[in-house]
């Protein structure tokens, strides 16, 4: 049984096929070959009809003498390439998520906040098509650029994959069975809200893993899983990528580096019954201040404690308009058929 999409990312250049042009400065084109169409820069013109048949890692000379490296796109470029309503998990992130979390061929996997797909497809590739990836997302704009970016990429919609539009803490427990969710992948605005829903799922030892943008999301998280009592000591981190300039002996850091991205903070599934051992070290008093206590004025009360301060764009994300969702839905084109 061939896997879903590997026929895409071997063998000659076909029909359909997007494949990425990198010119000796270094700047990536991606394109979609179609039969009679031209590549065109400032500086001449590539056809397409040269391209197609020729094997990967070919080089192809432009009509202005431009030569290109002709390679289809790693997983990694699609992403940062791709059409996106929402902000994407940077590759650096996906892989750390897929490695961290432990996601396994067959194992069944829930996400929750879809963005533009570039997480799923992560996810897709490491379950397989044994395994299962039910997926939650709130607009149905961005869940259908993700069903459509997804699609162009494995050539074909991913036999274990299923979107739903809604809202987790709604749809999850009428989706899976009490236990069954082996790792649950949370990317959202406020995660606490559904640790209840996350634990009924989650199959003792199960791995809960929460991508969240800022330093308030990761402690406000990281206490609800502490308060819940049906998890272990969360553990938190951030990854940080630089590269390397390579040029005879000028061997020396980039300029510039892929900074913070997000957080992620993981934790595991206890047993039913099970409560986690005492903490060594307890959280300040100053965070235990709640809205209830009388001796708190409003003036002392942390900030965050209201959830409907939880917005994208109290957090500093750019958020996509109407206007650019209808043009990107517009603008996405499915494969052709093989």
């Amino acid at each position: 049984m061939t896997a879903t999409g590997s026929a895409y990312r071997r063998g000659p250049f076909r029909e359909g096929d997007r494949v990425q042009l990198t010119d000796p400065k270094g700047r990536m084109h991606t394109i979609t070959l179609t039969p009679g169409k031209q590549f065109h820069t400032h500086r001449g013109h590539v056809k397409h009809d040269d391209l197609i048949g020729a094997p990967d890692g070919s080089t192809i000379t432009n009509t202005a003498g431009t030569e290109y490296l002709v390679l289809r796109p790693l997983l990694s470029d699609y992403v940062m390439s791709m059409p996106r309503g929402a902000a994407v998990v940077y590759p650096k992130d996906a892989g750390q998520i897929v490695q961290m979390a432990d996601v396994f061929p067959g194992a069944t996997v829930v996400e929750a906040g879809v963005g533009s797909g570039a997480l799923s497809m992560s996810l897709l590739r490491a379950v397989g098509d044994t395994g299962r990836v039910h997926s939650f997302e709130r607009r149905a704009d961005f869940a259908e650029i993700a069903r459509a970016n997804a699609r162009a990429f494995f050539g074909e919609d991913h036999p274990a994959w299923t979107v739903s539009v809604g809202d987790l803490v709604e749809e999850l427990p009428g989706a899976v069975e009490p236990g069954s969710v082996d790792r649950v992948v949370l990317d959202m605005l406020a995660p606490w809200e559904c640790l209840e829903v996350v634990a009924e799922a989650l199959a003792p030892g199960g791995v809960l893993i929460c991508y969240v943008a800022t330093a308030t999301q990761l402690s406000k998280v990281a206490e609800a899983m502490r308060d819940f009592g049906s998890f272990t000591e969360p553990e938190a981190w951030e990854s940080l990528v630089r590269g390397w300039h390579l040029e005879g002996l000028a061997v020396r850091p980039q300029h510039r580096m892929h900074g913070h991205t997000g957080f992620l903070i993981t934790t595991r599934r206890l047993a039913p019954g099970v409560t986690p051992p005492m903490r060594k070290r307890r959280p300040g008093k100053g965070y235990a201040a709640q809205e209830g206590d009388e001796t708190t004025t409003p003036a002392e009360v942390p900030p965050g404690t209201d959830d409907a301060e939880w917005t994208s764009e109290a957090l500093g994300e750019r958020v996509a308009s109407e206007k650019k969702m209808r043009k990107l839905a517009r603008g996405v084109v499915p494969p052709s058929p093989r």
